[in-house]
């Protein structure tokens, strides 16, 4: 079986890449939780991406035991690619003298998810140090900050004010 390159929680399909959602769609390879990988055999992936998906975990063993799945469905020469909101930055956008009532309200949003639906909250934020924590816990070495993944028109490029609002790492196992 070749290597999968597993997109979680991906909204468009891209060549070569099958897409993991808790929400069928026409897009959906398959079908199920971030936190339960048991459909996957051991190293299977080459590539994991994940973007802001994470945020919407509890960090009270949900968190933990998604990451544990991806190091146990990666190939020990794959790559995890995680974007998540960096609270750093949003933290320090949100106390801007020069905001706005309703540009507060706007990155407050972004904190604590939109909340339009039952899947749209945040229950977890992290900055660099928390992840990578997370992230070494789980088994991952080499974890690194990047600007930009060049792979999908996602979140992972967002701006709010100008500033770029996702932490963005590659780790491997």
């Amino acid at each position: 079986m070749n290597p999968l390159k597993l997109h979680i929680g991906g909204k468009e399909k891209c060549s070569g890449w099958h897409i993991l959602d808790s929400l069928d769609s026409d897009v959906v390879d398959f079908l199920g939780e971030c936190s339960d990988l048991s459909q996957f055999p051991d190293a299977c992936c080459s590539k994991i991406y994940c973007s802001h998906v994470l945020e919407h975990l509890s960090h009270n063993g949900e968190l933990e035991t998604t990451l544990q799945g991806f190091h146990r469905i990666l190939r020990p020469t794959g790559q995890l690619m995680i974007s998540v909101p960096d609270l750093e930055i949003l933290c320090r956008i949100f106390c801007s003298p020069q905001l706005k009532i309703n540009q507060k309200h706007f990155v407050m949003r972004m904190i604590f998810g939109g909340q339009i639906d039952q899947h749209d909250f945040h229950k977890t934020g992290f900055n660099y140090e928390i992840l990578k924590h997370y992230l070494t816990a789980s088994g991952f070495n080499n974890v690194q900050k990047t600007a930009d993944f060049d792979l999908f028109n996602d979140t992972s490029k967002l701006k709010v004010f100008g500033h770029a609002i996702s932490l963005n790492i590659i780790a491997t196992p």
